[in-house]
């Protein structure tokens, strides 16, 4: 009887014996990933569960009492300790009555909730400044050995942002190009100031510098002061045939937000000079030459919740300022001589006031479009019986006022020079539109009409009479183009034609029919 025997397969030594379990691969790549994946929902778990366990305690005793002993800011090495107070302070919960049982029923002592609260409050306030580039909290058992047996002490560990920055840059807006070079020192004496200059040449403004050091000046942070000097050289010959200097300084205070409303109160110093003219200058212009002086005191007033400052879909935007300057400012000019007010002096060749507004309002049309309805106004008034200043009036006309307008070629003029006005106003309407089946691009489509007149004021006729005439007698524009999204610009290549191009005696509007380029930050 012939019986066969069946030999078990031969297996290398250590051979993996083991079958795959939860869906274990078997191939080493994938089984290295597996095991990372599987290690990485171990953890995840793990750490949700303590982040439950932990939210349970801390629900489960958040009446529990608790005061704070102390707070301490560690990593603040270049931060005054009188400027952390300052702030730390007036978040800190009241410390609890000594005689709590006698109190009245609307006192409590503090609990963890108060603490958590505290935190919360104090690390906002850190963050705030803008000096630390991380701010995290621990709660940690009281050093000081009076401390009762709940007290515990807040300790925060940041890490300050590096305090010199120096950067370059070349830079495109408002029709105009620059080269430029910034420094900036920040938390200059340790308490959160900023001190920043920089310097740039141009092709419209030739060379310019800036000096400014801002500082907060409440616990809040909310309102800031700054002390800023400038100076630059602009040349302004392709409209008006000269080259003007500036040399001054400022001083303001900002407070609120954009988004609540911002106001901002300035007074301002400034030496004008027109020089460089040209041969062909005008005889208004040649008037004009020499040195200036303005002394004046401004206010401003701005809201902004559009979504976009560059190319807005929803959101409203405001913009009021009010500016007074004058040698000798009698406020009986201004219909209030019969209140007792004399004059405020506060210097300087200049004297007017000038209130300016702008505003805009955008909506969304459909899901690719939008639609943009913006308006901008001024009025220059002199004071004092003295004439305004050309470096003081209005200009207007190009591609972010009325498009299909030279820019700056609008209302008065002497030859081939744009003199300036007093009284202005432009408007626009903007449908904008993704180009078909490339939402996605920087690139949009738009339909516009602009709208726009720039006045003198005539003290012999009414100022209503030359108010309703400006209104009544605009020039117009319409037309097609593209709109780039350059951060921080806005570039638009258009085609308009100007529909009316109203003048009068001495004012001229020069339009431009064909394609027109801009550059800048606003438009209407």
């Amino acid at each position: 009887m012939d019986d066969k025997v069946n030999a078990p397969p031969l297996r290398a030594p250590l051979a993996n014996s083991s079958s795959p379990r939860d869906k274990e691969p078997k191939e080493v790549d994938k089984l290295l990933k597996w095991q990372e994946e599987r290690m990485a929902r171990k953890l995840r778990g793990e750490y949700e569960s303590a982040i439950l366990h932990l939210s349970d305690v801390i629900n489960g005793n958040l009446d529990t009492p608790v005061n704070i002993s102390a707070v301490r800011v560690e990593g603040a090495t270049h931060t005054r300790k009188s400027f952390l107070a300052s702030i730390i302070n007036p978040a800190l919960p009241p410390p609890p009555s000594p005689t709590f049982a006698s109190a009245s029923p609307s006192a409590h002592p503090n609990t963890l909730k108060d603490v958590l609260h505290t935190t919360r409050r104090i690390s906002h306030a850190l963050k705030k400044t803008d000096i630390f580039t991380s701010v995290d909290v621990q709660l940690e058992r009281a050093r000081d050995p009076l401390a009762g047996a709940g007290d515990v002490d807040l300790v925060f560990r940041t890490r300050e942002r590096g305090r010199l920055y120096a950067s370059s840059a070349t830079e495109l807006g408002n029709n105009e190009g620059s080269a430029s070079a910034s420094a900036r020192i920040r938390n200059l004496f340790g308490g959160a100031e900023t001190f920043e200059a920089n310097l740039s040449l141009g092709t419209k403004t030739r060379r310019a510098f800036r000096a400014a050091l801002s500082s907060p000046l409440t616990p809040s942070l909310a309102t800031f002061g700054e002390i800023s000097a400038y100076g630059m050289e602009k040349d302004l010959s392709t409209y008006a045939s000269c080259f003007e200097g500036l040399r001054g300084v400022k001083a303001l205070v900002r407070n609120g937000t954009l988004e609540t409303g911002a106001h901002e109160v300035a007074y301002e110093a400034v030496v004008r000079h027109i020089s460089g003219l040209t041969p062909t200058a005008s005889i208004s212009m040649r008037e004009q030459a020499g040195p200036s002086l303005k002394s004046s005191l401004t206010h401003s007033y701005t809201y902004d919740t559009r979504d976009d400052r560059i190319a807005a879909t929803r959101g409203v935007y405001a913009k009021l300022v009010h500016e007074l300057a004058g040698a000798s400012l009698g406020l009986g000019g201004l219909g209030m001589g019969g209140l007792g007010m004399g004059g405020l002096g506060m210097g300087g060749d200049a004297s007017f006031y000038r209130v300016e507004g702008e505003g805009q309002v955008s909506r969304r049309l459909g899901g690719t479009g939008s639609i943009s309805l913006a308006a901008r106004s001024g009025i220059l008034y002199p004071l004092g019986g003295k004439k305004t200043l050309f470096s003081d009036r209005f200009q207007l006309g190009g591609p972010t006022s009325v498009r299909s307008f030279r820019a700056n070629s609008m209302g008065p003029r002497d030859g081939s020079d744009s003199v300036g006005g007093e009284l202005y106003y432009s408007a626009g309407a903007s449908v904008i539109s993704n180009i078909p089946s490339k939402a996605h691009w920087p690139v949009k489509t738009h339909v516009w009409v602009n709208a726009g007149r720039l006045d003198s004021i005539n003290k012999e006729i009414p100022l209503s009479h030359t108010i309703l005439a400006t209104l009544s007698r605009p020039s117009l524009s319409a037309g097609i183009g593209l709109i780039y999204r350059f951060d921080p610009v806005r570039v638009e290549v258009n085609f308009g034609v100007p529909l009316v191009a109203a003048g009068g005696r001495g004012e001229k509007g020069e339009g431009r029919r064909g394609v027109q380029v801009g550059m800048g930050l606003e438009f209407m």
